[in-house]
């Protein structure tokens, strides 16, 4: 039979991950952040759609978007023009 591991090993084996886990959060969250700016999507977005400089004069926008979409495909749903498994993984 297995030994029983040490109590006060397990609590720093915890304690350990538990402060690793906020730290690799941190990384996550700074590498993730600097692999793309706005400034980089409005250039990828000009790069794509041409030069037109409109994309400037709107305002940031405060949310993803998701919402929105489901919205829409709700209304297609609605209309028949869109099936329930088109919009699903």
């Amino acid at each position: 039979m297995p030994d029983q591991p040490n109590p006060e090993h397990l609590r720093q084996w915890v304690e350990t991950w538990r402060r690793a886990g906020v730290e690799l959060a941190e990384i996550r969250r700074r590498e993730i952040q600097a692999l793309v700016t706005v400034a980089d999507t409005q250039e990828a977005i000009r790069q794509l759609f041409g030069a037109d400089r409109s994309i400037d004069k709107l305002p940031p926008r405060t949310t993803s978007g998701l919402v929105e979409q489901q919205a829409w495909f709700a209304r297609l749903r609605a209309k028949g023009t869109l099936r329930a498994k088109d919009t699903t993984p």
